[in-house]
């Protein structure tokens, strides 16, 4: 059983499986400070999708807990990061971009 406060060991999930989730509304950040670091690191992560072509892991959190998947960032609105084939994950739901 994972834990929901512990993103040390999220739940693995194809990309593909993401569209079925069923996402909270309020922000899994806290504090002003790691709101702005998870934006510049989806930059960062949107930069090396679309010049390189690199994966990168995401952990965020839907209703039923903490969950990980390893992807390429195909875009980033001010509300939702794109990956391939139109998922979308909402960026207040995201803990961390690796």
């Amino acid at each position: 059983m994972i834990n929901a406060t512990n993103t040390n060991s999220p739940l693995s999930v194809e990309k593909e499986s993401i569209v079925g989730l069923k996402f909270p509304d309020n922000d899994v950040l806290l504090t002003s400070d790691a709101i702005k670091i998870r934006y510049a690191n989806l930059e960062r992560a949107l930069k090396l999708g679309n010049l390189e072509h690199n994966k990168i892991k995401i952990v965020f959190e839907d209703a039923d807990g903490v969950k990980l998947v390893e992807t390429t960032v195909w875009g980033v609105t001010d509300k939702r990061v794109i990956l391939k084939q139109g998922v979308l994950i909402p960026i207040h739901r995201i803990h961390e971009i690796k």
